[in-house]
């Protein structure tokens, strides 16, 4: 069939996609022809996501790789499937709930009615991002999608599944043994979804704040000498005290203060260390005394150097508490609302100023609640006014003299007003509620990772030790991380992990398989069948319930009132963790599992290193005792084309559909594969992508020209051409070269390098100046070898590209010939660099190096682009006589030249051309006005100087330097450098014009 003019991305993509869904092109072992293997795990998105360009990035490396093995004829997987994303899904559900108002709340429906609107809603709505994967033309094994909550009890037809049984086996496991426990400690606590969440849930953000200064007067009216010294010990400030002065941004916290703490070094402080103070809010006559402590917490130059320490409220002063054995006294309740349960104010500021006496243990303060009765039920911002406005109005605040002047009489008027100062903190907000995260003191379920990271750091610690010496072996059974920052980023949060929270307060998700009995004992159990059990024999051998007892419980059927589930669901990272052998089908021994696991190689974003990728190091070990993956590759985020972070609210967000839709999905695919460099940063252009569509036209078009001229004449070429014309020879050596860099750059995770090669070869290489070498051929007698040879050149094109460039090249595979498989299946090329010919290659280097030269001297000169110049042959060797005799037609066809002329020496007027063995001349007398392109060069390189100097000028500025942000900085120099070259080549142009002259 005859080629269209141009390739038509919008329709041939969606027909491409059916054809390989079609054939099953991706199901795993497709194509296989060895019995290794090659797998890989999509870091699954959630199920309420939807393309954005982290995405498109992350999974056209994926699918570079997978399409990559394939080809060579690995048994290959590519495992695709979603995360049931517990907050946000639930979060997207109700809000569609509430677009009705006829419809209940999550509340007034109930848990398992709400679980049923969420089912519906992923059925519906949950597949989003498959198709829009599938548009970027992602090679996943679809029929083996899978779910973080197949199976789970509830779960409809069609989602049936393991991933919840393993989930559930392992928590249980991990429990007998020891590794998970319920407890009690400081969460990052959402009031608008109130439930904990994760660090990464968490966004802080630069806000608009205050810093109150308060005293805490010391008990019982004490007072000591406060002193204050400069650097060289000499005394600044001197005055008796009966406080000690703390700054809060955050005051409503001060009711659940345990202590006071200085840094043990602040002589300051030294004679009171060990008093009590008062905290000074709330009713007087239960105003409550803490004791002052020292800790290596407090920084004695920042502020007053003493800090409130409010276990409860703040992580750094959880810490702090349980270093010190202070009581953690909890003031808000889920809401982040002002207490208003447990003991009275009076009751609970006597307990726990017993304790803070020392004349009682703090044991369970939970009942203790300090918020004093006006306050309680408050939002916490409104208690924070009330609690400033109480201070002020004692006289308890530190003041500062405020000098104002009086417009009528010019008198100067002092008065003392409260210290507050204005200035920026950094706030923690949800990052789907966007309210403001609480640290909040409540029971959750933790795994003690203490207890199971060890071979975690042991797998990456040798993994890495052997990629520095050369020695690393995929089989060996530990993990790599790529790039080497990584791994110090991986070895900091693993060598200084705390408990992991797993628990979630919320209704999606895998419940947690514990059951309490009426005594408070826990039963862990797959099913509550099992825990019925467990609790019949516990309660039977304690002498809890008789024989008779449970046997009326069993004919009434009411053994399951005995037990009571635990409400909370498990982070989704807890699941997600499992996601390698959870996918494969474990707990049971499939043959998948034994097939495809341990997994090859993990692409991921470095902002999850800790989140999921130590995290499934660690759970697979404990669980399998096998690293997930040998190889582990970060990269950053996807910035614009300035380096910028992509903001909604900046509005330089990029949305990779738009790109497919205008460009065409290979075109997206191949910026994002040149970009790809191994740690650099990721700026997306959208002139490089422009670039890149028109790479695709260039194909097409060398690929039309092609059929226009019979290569596609008869069947394909199936082993490598041995032709006898020089270009010929010359361009299967430079295939075998670039496949070799293609071939070294993938296995290296150099996606950049391969592109490159691949653009400067297929362009430049082929549809240059092979396309160009390969017209006057045509004609002659080696037309037959030149057709069989391009055919067999533009086939390499096609396969090698595909990896990176899957629609168009399965396009023109399909277009060009009869074949006996897909694109995607093609066989991956398996020749050497022997195949290259040596005497051609430097035949046809020369003859290009010629050719450049002439058209750059020309470009310099600005000679008319169609006039054709006679050139002089000043000097010439044999070799250069014979090469340019053999490729006079193509040299002054492409070089523009009327024909080749003996001189005895250079005219003043030419411009030199020197090549290996041979000088040549062109005059350009009468060609153009050199003085007035002189001039005019003159003016250019004037500018370009002031231009230079400007720029120069501010970055030999150390302000201009310190305070511009980074990208403005790198910006200058690159501005710098670039108009330092364009000056450099005027000069050098110029200095040849004036010669002439």
């Amino acid at each position: 069939m005859t080629m269209d003019k141009t390739f038509n991305a919008a329709e041939a993509e969606a027909r491409i996609a059916a054809l390989w869904e079609e054939r099953g092109a991706f199901k795993a072992g497709a194509n296989a022809s060895r019995d290794a293997s090659f797998s890989v795990m999509i870091p699954p998105p959630n199920v309420t996501g939807s393309l954005h360009m982290g995405h498109a990035f992350n999974n056209t490396l994926q699918d570079i790789l997978v399409r990559w093995h394939r080809m060579r004829g690995f048994d290959t997987l590519w495992q695709p499937g979603q995360d049931h994303a517990g907050i946000a899904t639930q979060m997207v559900v109700e809000r569609e709930l509430a677009k009705d108002k006829s419809n209940a709340t999550r509340r007034e429906m109930g848990r398992e009615a709400f679980t049923r609107k969420i089912w519906e809603w992923k059925a519906q709505s949950g597949g989003t991002i498959i198709g829009q994967l599938q548009r970027l033309g992602c090679s996943l094994d679809w029929s083996r999608n899978a779910f973080t909550m197949s199976g789970a009890p509830g779960a409809p037809a069609g989602e049936e599944g393991n991933f919840h049984d393993a989930v559930i086996k392992v928590f249980v496991d991990l429990y007998n043994k020891g590794y998970i426990y319920r407890g009690q400690r400081l969460v990052n606590w959402d009031p608008h979804f109130e439930t904990a969440i994760s660090d990464l849930e968490v966004e802080n953000t630069e806000v608009a704040g205050h810093m109150w200064h308060f005293k805490y007067p010391l008990a019982n009216g004490a007072t000591y000498e406060y002193v204050e010294r400069d650097e060289d010990g000499r005394v600044t400030k001197r005055e008796t005290r009966n406080y000690i002065s703390i700054a809060t941004t955050r005051p409503e916290t001060m009711l659940g203060d345990g202590a006071v703490a200085v840094h043990p070094s602040d002589e300051r402080y030294k004679p009171i260390v060990g008093m009590l103070c008062e905290i000074p809010v709330g009713a007087k006559e239960h105003r409550r005394l803490i004791p002052i402590i020292t800790d290596e917490y407090p920084d004695p130059n920042f502020g007053s150097g003493a800090v409130k320490i409010t276990g409860a409220h703040d992580f750094n002063d959880y810490a702090v508490a349980k270093r010190n054995n202070i009581p953690l006294y909890n003031l808000m309740d889920t809401k982040a609302r002002m207490r208003a349960d447990g003991l009275s104010y009076e009751e609970s500021a006597q307990i726990a100023g017993a304790i803070a006496r020392g004349e009682r243990e703090a044991g369970d303060v939970s009942q203790i609640n300090l918020v004093p009765e006006e306050l309680r039920g408050l939002d916490r911002y409104d208690a924070r006014k009330a609690v400033v406005e109480a201070i002020n109005a004692e006289g308890l605040a530190v003041t500062y003299l405020k000098k104002s002047i009086d417009p009528e009489t010019k008198a100067e008027d002092l008065t003392r007003e409260p210290l507050v100062e204005d200035k920026p903190i950094m706030q923690p907000f949800g990052d789907r509620s966007k309210v403001v995260i609480e640290p909040f003191l409540t029971w959750q379920w933790f795994v003690d990772t203490s207890k199971i990271v060890g071979p975690a750091l042991d797998a990456v610690r040798k993994g890495c030790a052997a990629e520095r010496d050369g020695t690393f072996d995929p089989q060996a059974g530990y993990t790599r991380i790529l790039p080497e920052s990584g791994e110090k980023v991986y070895y900091h949060w693993l060598e200084n992990i705390e408990p992991w929270c797993i628990s979630r307060q919320l209704w999606w998700g895998h419940q947690i398989p514990v059951w309490y009995g009426p005594d408070g004992t826990q039963f862990c159990a797959a099913s509550e069948d099992e825990a019925i059990e467990q609790a019949r024999v516990k309660y039977l051998a304690d002498g809890s319930i008789t024989e008779e007892t449970w046997g009326d419980m069993l004919h009434y059927g009411r053994e399951r009132d005995l037990l009571t589930r635990d409400p909370d669901v498990l982070d989704t990272w807890f699941s997600s963790g499992l996601w390698p052998i959870g996918t494969l089908g474990w707990p049971e021994q499939t043959p998948e599992l034994a097939r495809y696991f341990p997994t090859d190689v993990l692409i991921t974003g470095q902002d999850i290193l800790f989140f999921w990728v130590a995290r499934m190091m660690m759970m697979q070990l404990a669980v399998v005792d096998q690293v997930p993956f040998h190889t582990v590759y970060l990269h950053g985020l996807v910035r614009d084309a300035k380096g910028k972070k992509m903001s909604k609210s900046v509005g330089n967000v990029i949305d990779p559909l738009d790109i497919i839709d205008e460009f065409g999905a290979d075109a997206l695919r191949f910026t994002n594969a040149a970009m790809a460099s191994l740690g650099g940063v990721l700026k997306l252009d959208t002139q490089r992508i422009t670039g890149y569509r028109n790479f695709t036209t260039k194909l097409w078009n060398a690929t039309r020209f092609a059929e226009m001229n019979g290569v596609f004449e008869g069947a394909p070429v199936a082993q490598v051409p041995q032709p006898q014309a020089t270009a010929n020879r010359w361009i299967i050596g430079e295939t075998a070269r670039t496949l070799a860099v293609v071939n070294e750059a993938f296995a290296n995770f150099r996606f950049n390098d391969a592109a490159n090669a691949l653009y400067v070869f297929v362009w430049g290489k082929v549809c240059d100046w092979y396309v160009e070498f390969a017209k006057p051929l045509f004609d002659g007698d080696q037309a037959d070898e030149t057709r069989a040879t391009m055919r067999w050149v533009l086939d390499q094109c096609f396969v090698l590209l595909h990896p990176i460039m899957p629609f168009i090249t399965e396009e023109l595979w399909g277009l060009t010939g009869p074949r006996e498989k897909l694109c995607a299946h093609a066989d991956w090329p398996d020749y050497t660099t022997d195949i290259a010919d040596a005497a051609a290659d430097r035949e046809m280097g020369w003859t290009i190096g010629l050719i450049e030269s002439i058209r750059s001297s020309r470009t310099q000169m600005r000679v008319p682009a169609g006039m054709k110049l006679p050139m002089l042959v000043v000097d010439q060797d044999d070799t250069a006589r014979g090469a340019y005799a053999r490729n006079e037609a193509l040299i002054e066809r492409l070089a523009r030249l009327d024909g080749l002329h003996e001189g005895a020496e250079i005219p003043k007027a030419a411009l030199t051309v020197a090549v290996e063995g041979a000088t040549y001349a062109l005059p350009i007398e009468g060609v153009i006005d050199i003085t007035a392109e002189a001039d005019r060069l003159e003016k250019s390189l004037q500018k370009l100087d002031k231009e230079i100097g400007g720029l120069s000028g501010r970055l030999n500025n150390p302000k201009f330097v310190a305070n511009a942000s980074d990208e403005v900085v790198e910006e200058a120099r690159a501005n710098l450098a670039e108009r330092s070259d364009e000056a450099a080549r005027l000069r050098e142009v110029l200095e040849k014009l004036r010669a002439m002259a």
